[in-house]
């Protein structure tokens, strides 16, 4: 019954969860159109998604303080609005001659509004399900929503990038991007927002119990004197691995877009293509993942999704590009094979977020919101890793830039195998 009288709120839920991937998952294809229209290097490129990751590590505390003291509609207010002016200034960026530092300023303030988006709709969709199973499983369903958005956006924008670059002429034997060819996408999601705003106005949300700003701080930071989180070595540890595990999976579908339309010649659009299935191979994965989270532990599926992702990537590292698969009769040509085993990697990286969380947390009892909240700050890590691995991209070349990867990966398998057990169980929690 209480599911039924506020389906309302659970949709324009899950429409965020859907935005929140969409407009993180659209700085992919801005950093191959920033590197084409200003002729920037890799690493420059990538600042578009470092600022958009890195305002988790600025507004991670922030919006956890400010949904225990204004409640959920007016934190969803704030949000929404915030990242209407974020798009807004990266649409902005490109109606101007010299648009860049706008455009890397519209992608940092449309990240507050999706790092505050996240820390309410999360806990929202929980509390409509009332805790437990089904809350949890109404957050599920919000995660595929946001898979869902994950595999479009590359081929959205790949499609629009390559409608507008078919116009041109070729500039050194490489099509030419403007970051006004995406503009039909910044309308839509402005578009969106806007309604989702009128939406929150109206419907009806369950408030959280509101909390003053000391008492909110204290509660997410206080600790009984002695300890906190992260006076367990495992938490500490587990919160490197999600640094490394959000950046390794945004490096991949990253470096694999910049890599087939800047090394292979693949056109925008079938490049698209191929990270589109990168992020619908991850929605798989956590389908079977979710089957599978009752049978296996979690360490050994952190274990085993970090070995078989190495695995796959030094294939791919390894396997001459002249290996090739045929993609289309005319204007796509062949792609490397070696793409195909990139692609796949989406299978194990999907599985990997929520077994180091679980791991990481266990055994935490008073302690597990404090650590839960620090783990939002930790989501930076889908903007610095990147750019690590885009300057290393500008020196070795994209292929072998994956070798950064590969050591993130094996950090996380090292995590699974010792790193996560709990060797401070004398703490009273």
């Amino acid at each position: 019954m209480k599911i039924r009288k506020y389906l309302p709120a659970i949709i324009i839920s899950y429409v965020l969860f859907f935005m929140i991937a969409f407009v993180t998952g659209l700085q992919n294809p801005l950093g191959v159109i920033v590197k084409s229209q200003y002729g920037v290097s890799m690493g420059v490129a990538q600042l578009g998604n470092f600022a958009n990751f890195i305002a988790y590590a600025f507004m991670g505390l922030p919006a956890g303080l400010m949904l225990k003291k204004y409640g959920y509609k007016f934190s969803l207010l704030v949000a929404v609005t915030v990242g209407i002016i974020g798009i807004g200034l990266m649409f902005f960026s490109g109606q101007i001659s010299r648009g860049l530092w706008m455009y890397f300023m519209g992608a940092f303030v449309a990240g507050f509004s999706m790092c505050m988006l996240n820390a309410v709709v999360n806990p929202l969709l929980n509390s409509l399900g009332g805790g437990g199973k089904k809350g949890n499983q109404l957050i599920q369903w919000g995660g595929s929503f946001n898979s869902i958005a994950a595999t479009i956006v590359p081929f959205v924008a790949g499609f629009l990038m390559g409608r507008s670059a078919s116009v041109r002429p070729l500039e050194e034997g490489l099509p030419h991007f403007e970051i006004s060819d995406v503009n039909p996408l910044f309308i839509i999601l402005v578009s969106i927002f806007a309604l989702a705003i009128l939406a929150i106005l109206f419907i009806d949300i369950p408030e959280t119990e509101k909390v003053e700003p000391k008492e909110a701080l204290h509660q997410l930071i206080a600790t009984d004197g002695k300890y906190n989180c992260f006076s367990f070595r495992h938490f500490t540890l587990g919160a490197v691995a999600v640094f490394l595990y959000t950046g390794v999976e945004v490096s991949i579908a990253n470096m694999t877009n910049i890599y087939l339309i800047h090394e292979v010649g693949v056109g925008p659009g079938i490049a698209g293509v191929i990270v589109a299935f990168y992020w619908f191979f991850m929605f798989l994965g956590r389908l079977v993942g979710g089957s599978l989270g009752s049978k296996f532990s979690s360490r050994d599926m952190l274990q085993f999704s970090s070995m078989m992702a190495i695995i796959f990537i030094i294939i791919t590292i390894f396997t001459p590009e002249k290996i090739t698969i045929s993609v289309g009769r005319y204007s796509f040509g062949n792609i490397p094979v070696n793409v195909v085993f990139l692609v796949l990697t989406g299978l194990f990286t999907s599985v990997m977020w929520g077994n180091i969380y679980n791991l990481s947390v266990e055994g935490l009892g008073k302690y597990t919101s404090t650590a839960t909240g620090f783990f939002m700050v930790m989501v930076c890590g889908g903007g610095i890793v990147p750019i690590l691995q885009a300057l290393f991209a500008d020196l070795v070349g994209c292929r072998a830039s994956f070798w950064l990867i590969i050591v993130c990966l094996g950090y996380l398998m090292y995590y699974g195998s010792t790193g996560y057990k709990n060797v401070n169980r004398k703490i009273p929690v």
